[in-house]
């Protein structure tokens, strides 16, 4: 009664947030609230989610790296926000990605060149996977790693849901010269299933969370963080 919405509507509604991993419906038409830790929400969703904010984070970040620069972009939403900004910028870079949207972004850039890392496609991710052992990243050195994220916690460190691709990470952080470690606010003080690694491997976090919270205020002194201001429709919302 208060959306004027029919009860189909709800319940499509609800069983396409439970596709998503959002929530979990219960008997009597109930839902809960879920953020399971080995289930990763559909990346679609997830570029949908707070892609305003992810532009001006990806903004940022492109405002850090610089022209003639060898960059590893990590797979998912937020990677994919820094790679259109870096086109858009004009920068020439040299470009290591496991991502096949990302080589598909800098493709359109007749200036940008592009090594596409082998291994088993992630079809719901879009990107390839493989053992550490046979991974092709071991034969490179990058001056920067544009890395993204699940989970980010004070204490806990980098988190994320799949064991596979958190060990890629761990690669990319050993032949990278800098990390920048690129996230929205919904990441913060979240902890999933997989280890990454400890914030002390982090040079720069750039992200749109509240410069008052604990979490940010806990991070390492080590680590800048450039805090973005979030996108007006989260400001509104706050």
């Amino acid at each position: 009664s208060h959306f004027a919405v029919s009860e189909m509507t709800i319940r499509r509604d609800l069983e396409a947030l439970e596709a998503d991993g959002v929530v979990r419906r219960l008997v009597g038409g109930r839902a809960v609230m879920i953020d399971p830790k080995n289930r990763e929400p559909a990346l679609a969703a997830r570029t949908d989610s707070a892609h305003d904010s992810k532009a001006h984070i990806g903004r940022a970040v492109a405002e850090l790296i610089a022209d003639d620069e060898v960059v590893f972009f990590d797979g998912g939403s937020t990677a994919l926000a820094v790679a259109q900004a870096v086109r858009a910028s004009g920068k020439t870079i040299t470009v290591l990605t496991r991502s096949l949207l990302v080589a598909a972004e800098f493709a359109q850039d007749a200036r940008i060149e592009i090594f596409l890392l082998g291994g088993r496609l992630k079809s719901s991710e879009m990107v390839t996977t493989s053992s550490t052992s046979t991974d092709d990243l071991r034969d490179y050195n990058v001056d920067t790693y544009v890395m993204g994220i699940s989970g980010v916690h004070p204490a806990r460190g980098l988190t994320d849901y799949d064991p596979q691709e958190s060990a890629g990470k761990r690669l990319a952080l050993d032949r990278a010269d800098r990390v920048l470690l690129a996230f929205d606010h919904s990441k913060l003080g979240r902890v999933l299933m997989s280890r990454v690694a400890g914030l002390d491997d982090i040079d720069v976090i750039i992200t749109d969370a509240d410069p008052g919270d604990e979490a940010i205020a806990s991070m390492p002194s080590s680590i800048d963080i450039v805090l973005v201001e979030p996108a007006v429709d989260l400001a509104k919302s706050a």
